[in-house]
């Protein structure tokens, strides 16, 4: 688990920030999950075999002994939410949440046991239009954080009876080749056949491309669902490829699953997945109910956007206010104020604690601020202010309070 320091936060605010303006914009609300749960809202709604369940929860027993976990994932809390509350009472429901997750995984690049995640989930809404508009906003985001590269797969897992019928045609398949398979396996041969095609075991490879493909078994409806989707992802020129082994983790998906990959991250390449759940409601005790959503996680897309350029960019540019003396520390806070009331990009920075001008000199070029703005005894007479250049090789400038800001930007175009 990290701490993120203050040197990271902007780049961390910026992105969410972009998230959360691209959500808006398409009529989504935020909801707020508590980070703790009953642990059953997991262990029924993501399924006791996955290995969330089995091997990664954080799970505790409180003071009167009642089983609480730390949240793996927000998609069952989000449904937990819902029913609740009764927000499933008008659709369909659009819902957006951010924050921590917790997972006990053997640490590496972009996959820590407390990370962060935004998660889009909707209720309410059965045909391919909206699964279309999930796809299309997600390639919106990656444009409007200028992120290329992105490869989208989707698959289709078909409906619940097709998926159970895939699930045993998949089982017997297993079955026969049960010598050829790694203990893993044969574990997930008993609690979900479909797992294996995930397994990362090189030596299963051959074994995974020859099993039989979900494809060959979709009913119509659900043929009709996929076609018309891939339909609408080449008509808005989204770039994708179908990807028949493609099946996510958790066990409540069914028909759409997707990924949005990239090659720069290494083994943990997935930034963005999701699909449909459409039975996760009524097994979570709420009345049939079609849902969709998508998580993406925001360490990996950080350590897409995380060159020296952006951080460059979106680090708030500041100014150092400072007094030349004690006596006039009262009056820098008052400036500072005054500077502040004019809402402008940059931020003010005052001087604290005192010391000699030397001193001051050396606190403001450690801040990192862009300019020093300076006031003494003659600046005060005058009703001015000197602006000292702390980054480039400009000369120093008096010029009046009110021209302050106008001075600064002229300086630096």
């Amino acid at each position: 688990m990290n701490d993120i320091l203050p040197a990271d936060t902007p780049s961390w605010q910026f992105l969410e920030a972009s998230v959360a303006r691209v959500l808006q914009s398409y009529g989504y609300h935020e909801i707020r999950l508590p980070i703790v749960e009953q642990s059953s809202v997991f262990s029924r709604s993501i399924g006791d075999t996955t290995d969330i369940v089995q091997k990664e929860m954080y799970t505790f027993e409180d003071r009167n002994g009642d089983s609480l976990t730390l949240r793996p994932e927000g998609t069952a809390g989000c449904v937990r939410a819902g029913l609740q509350h009764g927000l499933f009472q008008q659709l369909p429901q659009r819902l957006w949440y951010i924050g921590p997750m917790f997972r006990h995984e053997r640490p590496q690049r972009g996959r820590h046991r407390q990370f962060h995640q935004v998660g889009v989930e909707v209720f309410g809404a059965q045909g391919p239009d909206v699964d279309i508009e999930l796809l299309q906003l997600t390639a919106r985001l990656w444009r409007e954080l200028g992120l290329e590269g992105l490869v989208l797969e989707i698959n289709s897992l078909g409906s619940t009876e097709s998926r159970a019928r895939y699930r045993q045609i998949l089982a017997n398949y297993w079955r026969e080749n049960i010598a050829r398979l790694d203990d893993d396996s044969r574990l997930r041969l008993e609690r979900n056949p479909l797992r294996i095609l995930d397994s990362k075991n090189p030596e299963l490879a051959d074994l995974i491309d020859q099993a039989p493909v979900m494809s060959e078994h979709l009913d119509p409806e659900s043929v009709d669902h996929f076609e018309t989707i891939c339909t609408a992802l080449r008509a808005a020129d989204i770039q994708f490829s179908i990807n028949p082994r493609l099946v996510r983790g958790l066990d409540y998906y069914s028909r759409t699953v997707f990924e949005w990959k990239t090659n720069e991250l290494g083994a943990q390449g997935t930034v963005c997945a999701g699909g449909r759940y459409d039975g996760l409601v009524e097994l979570m005790g709420g009345k049939p109910l079609p849902a969709i959503g998508f998580a993406m996680g925001l360490e990996r897309l950080l350590e897409l956007l995380n060159s020296a350029e952006h951080r460059a960019k979106h680090v708030p540019a500041a100014i150092y206010v400072m007094a030349t003396s004690d006596d006039f520390d009262g009056n820098a806070l008052a400036l500072s104020e005054r500077l502040r009331d004019q809402g402008t990009r940059w931020s003010v920075v005052t001087h604290i604690g005192g010391g000699s001008m030397k001193s001051r000199m050396k606190k403001a070029d450690r801040s990192a601020a862009e300019v020093a703005v300076i006031l003494g005894e003659d600046e005060m007479s005058q009703g001015r202010v000197t602006v000292k250049f702390l980054r480039r090789e400009l000369a120093q400038q008096c010029c009046l309070e009110a021209e302050l800001f106008e001075t600064i930007e002229k300086a630096l175009r």
